[in-house]
């Protein structure tokens, strides 16, 4: 017995209850090179959870074709929006981790704020490593997808299940699966449009642009589209905003299947030739700036809109490291911590 005594006393087994929040968002390439893009939508396509086609014939499609002709073309892309501080998405991770633990430490100085990448580095399973070997064994997950997808938020728990998986003492684990309708997200979306409405004026027209996914997910059963219209619903009742005021599209569409609709690219050209020439565009389902934002709205939408005719295009930023956010993201992990 003494051995068996002696054995655990080495081991440390006696319970520790050290408390982490884990932030998720989706990824992005470690540099803006075509070999750095290669390597990371060579991870972010192979997940089933991303393109449901049969594996075999994904395969040779992926690396026949797409990682030959996309990652110089994206590479270019993220060139035109890395900055010193390297990623936009990966720094504003790194701010909002830095300023939620601080909110923390007001009312729960003990619990430490880790963020990860579903994709690129730092990974889950490194995080999750470190946050073992810290002591940690109970671990409030936050993705920061505010609308559940299961090519984003179930992809990230198949992330952190396969890495559990290999260890014997698994932690408590809270995970957060979606926070499309919280009140303090809503007021957070709210005050930034009202904020620029405000600085600029109320536009013709607000588009609240989703990322989109195919069409054939919304008919299998992923509720994304249908919490992504609640989101837009309860966004324009706080407004007091009319239906003309207002619509809801869908971006970042990839291949020759259908998608959710109304395409956002489509619509603002659309807009411009009705003589709609002055617009906002927000998207709500980006928590911190990113390509699809910096560079597809900000971008090349506005050259869409401008070349249609329309005049007046503007973007409002992602919630990002706002205070309204970071007290969301404290408001909805604090019940349980």
């Amino acid at each position: 017995m003494a051995t068996f005594a002696g054995l655990s006393e080495q081991q440390g087994h006696s319970p520790r209850r050290k408390k982490a929040v884990l932030l998720i968002n989706l990824g992005t390439p470690d540099a803006p090179t075509t070999k750095d893009v290669r390597r990371y939508l060579a991870e972010f396509l192979s997940d089933h959870r991303v393109v449901e086609i049969p594996k075999l014939v994904w395969k040779v499609i992926l690396h026949g074709i797409i990682l030959r002709v996309r990652p110089a073309k994206s590479a270019a892309l993220y060139q035109s929006i890395w900055t010193d501080q390297g990623s936009p998405l990966l720094d504003i991770t790194r701010r909002q981790s830095e300023k939620l633990q601080q909110h923390l430490s007001q009312t729960n100085p003990d619990v430490e704020v880790h963020y990860a990448m579903r994709y690129g580095n730092p990974s889950i399973a490194s995080v999750l490593k470190d946050m073992h070997e810290s002591g940690v064994d109970d671990i409030t997950v936050l993705p920061l997808y505010p609308q559940y997808a299961a090519p984003t938020t179930a992809s990230s728990f198949d992330a952190i299940s396969k890495e559990l998986m290999t260890w014997r003492y698994l932690p408590s684990l809270q995970f957060i699966h979606t926070y499309h309708d919280h009140p303090h997200y809503i007021k957070a979306l709210v005050e930034s449009i009202k904020s620029d409405f405000d600085k600029n004026g109320k536009p013709k027209k607000l588009v609240i642009s989703y990322h989109g996914m195919p069409k054939r997910n919304l008919v299998l059963g992923d509720p994304y589209y249908c919490f992504c219209k609640k989101t837009t619903r309860l966004v324009v009742e706080s407004l007091g905003l009319n239906e003309e005021d207002y619509i809801t599209t869908f971006q970042s569409r990839f291949g020759k299947a259908e998608w959710l609709k109304p395409y956002t690219d489509a619509t603002l050209e659309e807009l411009a030739k009705n003589g709609v020439d002055d617009i906002a565009v927000i998207c709500p389902a980006f928590s911190a700036d990113c390509l699809e934002t910096l560079e597809e709205i900000q971008c090349e939408n506005k050259e869409v809109f401008e070349e249609a005719g329309g005049k007046h295009y503007r973007y409002i930023p992602a919630l990002n490291d706002d205070d309204l956010h970071i007290e969301m993201m404290g408001n909805i992990v604090q019940k349980y911590l």
